[in-house]
């Protein structure tokens, strides 16, 4: 520092701030001046000065009281000086023992320019810059106060005022100060300075005020003392300031643990209300309402099911971040409430789908069974209308006794009539088996409209028996009659049992041909058809078989004419006649075509299902193998070292935008499945996969790409925060992957022991320590010594930290985690509870209104509000215990 001539200097100094600030030092010596410039002329009170403010010794002065002695004392004050790094420009020992007023002053201000100024650093700010900087950043709160230099500044006197308020608040109303009344608040700032901060009056305010530009000078040497005297306040700022730099990490890590616990909890409830409604299994009656079931489940699928999906990923994604952020500031490790760790919630999501696939099994095995029992209960009703009207006057035939007034002819045709009817109606036990075990089944298959299917039933059963009853009786009435009647005419007993079986025929040829029928195949839809060509190709034998029966009733109808047989004009042994078998025939042959019709529908509809079948394997055949294909580059890409982590994250990012662009093919196949379900088609023979196979691999393909992007973000953050190389990271994958051999993302507990080994750790003896990499000589030599087997306590201790969950694998993630937290220094307990003590001023306790006025209002009331009492013998009320509060900060006690 070069010092100008002195004359250019001080036109304006101020004597009476120079006197006032040689004496605040001198004070503490014991002595003080009076007049400046004639008190230093010996050196004496010189030297003192400089050995005061420096806090160095001098050497030895002279005692004498010759002029050689007061000089010789000068030069050494001088030569101190110079020592300093001070250049001294035109001041001579010589004009100082003259007293020579401004060579004097000239040095008093070198001296304070040098010791009380150049040591200010604010903010790589030194001596007047700094000086300047320290006064706008306190007083920066105050509106009315801008200080911009050490002149018209401060004219005003509120820039001394508010440097004390800012420190000592309680000296001052700032409040009541106007800035119109200049000399009020020079005076009050000169006073309180002088009595409560031991700054001496070094300033006039009548000169401040009545002078344009006061002394830039002055009003430094006296603004240095408040910077000196309030040093101690810039040491808390420091401290404080690290304090609130722990206290917002904490706060931010409490709000992501209260955000975890509440997505957690909502994930929880839904999953928990969702759960009941999935295993109701409640069936419905009508095929319409289960309809309605299916649709609702597939609104549950397609609306309210994917968000919640996403939801799962985020909270997985968060609870990572959060334990990496925890890790990264040697915060402990976050374990949410019991029930919401990321476990069980996948453990309640797994109950959730079981649950949806069970419910889906259920709905479409009550379909088919609804389907099956519409079936059956419709060709109940067939069968039972048909037989019904078949018995339809049977028991009063068989109760009329009209063989006791009959001829002897007759009483031969009501026999051979009735072993007719016993013919027909055995014909028609078949049937009413049929009818019985249609109902059977309709009640195994729990029919909801059973009763009156059984009432039915019963009456056709009871009715059968006495059918069964009656005709034993007539049948033995007619052959105890038998005896006395033995003409028959064999012409109608001809057609009567040509014609019964022939009638018989074509009422099951009706039945069949009116038959419903259900398939689900090609192949069965073919079967049907061939049947009924077989069918058709009875028809001309059958057609034979109506014209020799139609013959003999013609014949029947020739004898009577020609010879005049005395007959009422219909066959006595049967009731079937000519126009009742055309018309049957004509109604066989009308049913025919319909029939080939249903038949022609039913392939067509059997085709359409088939190519949806075939339409859905097509892209089923290719999206499922797509999806296990990037599910294994992903587990590729997430092992191997190409390029940075950076680089990596955006190969990442770039082929989730790839999977994703991949969602309408997914969205395709849904609508698919959609037109497959929606035509009931139960089953695909062209392909394996089905569309919970799709659907469950595209949600881990999304929240497998997910993960490993945020494993690759969680990297990125441990290496920048604790500041590993690339060339650190790729060492530290390439160890773990080396030790992968299953490649499955995570090393056992051998594993890792033998991962960590190979880096270098010797914890044999149960004591950790970093060596480096070892060469081939050193770790054989190593693993010789243990003999193969790590320190059980030490690896049990390095195995908690990586993993805490005693899952009995290791992540990379947590491998990282480790490594990083050996190789980088992080923020402790001791050095929080160190700053604390800084801002209690050595005490080993604090007070509230201390942590107010050094912290911001909010952190500190979440200090006060935390910190327990504190309990020892050197408390005073309202003490706060803030070295348990450090340590609770870093997980070594209870918070």
């Amino acid at each position: 520092t070069a010092l100008p001539a002195v004359t250019d200097f001080f036109p304006l100094l101020s004597l009476q701030t120079f006197t006032a600030w040689c004496n605040s030092h001198l004070r503490k010596a014991g002595t003080q001046i009076e007049n400046i410039e004639e008190d230093f002329r010996d050196g004496l009170k010189l030297m003192l000065l400089l050995e005061v403010i420096s806090g160095e010794r001098l050497a030895k002065p002279e005692r004498g009281k010759m002029r050689v002695h007061k000089i010789s004392n000068v030069n050494k004050a001088l030569d101190f000086i110079a020592s300093k790094g001070v250049k001294l420009v035109s001041i001579g020992a010589e004009e100082i023992v003259d007293g020579n007023a401004k060579m004097t002053l000239g040095m008093i201000w070198t001296i304070i320019l040098r010791f009380a100024i150049q040591d200010i650093s604010v903010e790589e700010t030194s001596a007047k810059e700094g000086l300047l900087l320290w006064c706008q950043r306190k007083t920066a709160p105050y509106k009315n106060v801008n200080i911009q230099n050490f002149h018209i500044s401060w004219k005003d006197g509120l820039g001394f005022c508010a440097l004390i308020h800012r420190h000592r608040p309680e000296l001052i109303d700032y409040g009541k100060l106007r800035k119109d009344d200049p000399m009020t608040n020079l005076n009050t700032a000169f006073d309180v300075a002088e009595k409560y901060l031991d700054i001496p009056k070094m300033l006039d305010a009548e000169d401040i005020v009545g002078t344009a530009r006061p002394d830039e000078k002055a009003i430094m040497t006296y603004v240095s003392s408040f910077y000196h005297a309030f040093s101690g306040a810039q040491k808390a700022e420091t401290a404080a300031n690290r304090i609130c730099k722990v206290l917002a990490v904490n706060q931010e890590n409490e709000q992501l643990m209260e955000d975890y616990e509440k997505l957690a909890s909502d994930l929880l409830e839904w999953i928990r209300r969702t759960i009941p409604w999935l295993e109701n299994r409640v069936p419905e009656n009508t095929m319409q309402a289960m309809q309605q079931k299916l649709e609702d489940f597939r609104d549950y699928r397609r609306l309210h099911k994917p968000p919640k999906v996403q939801e799962k990923c985020q909270l997985e994604i968060n609870f990572n971040t959060l334990q990496t952020k925890l890790r990264l500031s040697n915060r402990p490790a976050f374990m949410p409430s019991e029930g919401k760790m990321v476990s069980d919630i996948s453990n309640a999501w797994g109950s959730l789908e079981g649950a949806e696939k069970g419910y889906e099994e259920w709905l479409l095995n009550e379909i088919r069974r609804l389907e099956r029992l519409d079936h059956l209960a419709e060709k109940f009703r067939q069968k039972a209308a048909i037989h019904e009207a078949w018995t339809q006057g049977k028991e009063e035939m068989l109760q009329h006794r009209d063989y006791e007034t009959a001829s002897l002819s007759e009483i031969k045709a009501l026999l051979k009539k009735h072993e007719a009817f016993e013919s027909d109606l055995a014909a028609h036990q078949d049937r009413v088996e049929q009818i019985a075990a249609i109902a059977q089944e309709l009640n195994e298959l729990d029919y909801y409209d059973s009763p009156s299917v059984n009432a039915r039933c019963q009456r056709i059963c009871d009715q059968w028996d006495a059918l069964g009853a009656l005709t034993q009786k007539r049948s033995e009435a007619l052959q105890r009659t038998e005896k006395l009647l033995e003409t028959i005419d064999q012409l109608y007993l001809e057609f009567a049992k040509r014609a019964a079986p022939f009638n018989n025929w074509m009422e099951g040829a009706m039945e069949d041909l009116q038959d419903t029928f259900i398939v689900h195949t090609i192949e069965e839809i073919q079967g049907l058809s061939t049947a009924h060509e077989q069918f058709k190709a009875t028809l001309p034998e059958a057609d034979k078989e109506r014209q020799a029966i139609l013959g003999i009733h013609n014949e029947i109808a020739k004898i009577v004419q020609t010879y005049h047989v005395n007959m009422a004009g219909t066959n006595p042994y049967t009731t079937i006649n000519p126009q009742e078998i055309n018309a049957k025939w004509d109604k066989v042959r009308q049913l025919v075509p319909q029939r080939d019709q249903a038949l022609i529908e039913e392939h067509a509809r059997q085709q359409n299902n088939e190519r949806l079948r075939r339409q859905f394997a097509n892209q089923a055949n290719v999206i499922g193998p797509w999806i296990q294909t990037k599910m294994e580059e992903i587990g590729r890409i997430s092992i191997e070292m190409h390029g940075t982590l950076e680089d990596q994250l955006t190969h990442l990012r770039q082929y989730e935008k790839s999977i994703v662009n991949y969602k309408p093919k997914i969205d395709q196949l849904e609508g698919d499945h959609q037109l497959i379900q929606e035509a009931l088609i139960f089953d695909n023979k062209h392909t394996n996969y089905t569309m919970e196979h799709i659907r469950v691999g595209w949600e881990q393909l999304l929240t497998t790409i997910a993960r490993t992007i945020n494993e690759i973000e969680n990297q990125i953050l441990t290496r920048d925060a604790k500041g590993i190389s690339q060339d650190q990271m790729n060492e530290f994958r390439a160890s773990f992957n080396h030790f992968d051999r299953d490649h499955s993302g995570t090393l056992g507990a051998e594993e890792f022991k033998a991962c960590l080994i190979s880096l270098g750790f010797d914890i044999a003896n149960d004591a950790q320590k970093r060596t480096g990499m070892m060469d081939a000589e050193d770790f054989k030599t190593c693993l010789i010594s243990m003999g193969y087997n790590l320190g059980e306590a030490e690896f049990s201790r390095i195995m908690s930290i990586v993993d805490p969950n005693r899952l009995g694998i290791v992540t990379f993630q947590a491998f990282i985690d480790f490594m990083s937290r050996e190789t980088a220094d992080t923020d402790t307990a001791d050095q929080v509870m160190a700053s604390f003590k800084v801002l209690a001023g050595d005490k080993n306790y604090i007070l509230a209104d201390e942590l107010r006025r050094e912290l911001p209002p909010d952190q500190a009331e979440y200090c006060i509000a935390r910190m327990a009492p504190y309990t020892g013998p050197d408390g005073v009320p309202g003490a706060l215990d803030y070295m348990s509060f450090s340590t609770a900060l870093y997980g070594e006690s209870d918070l």
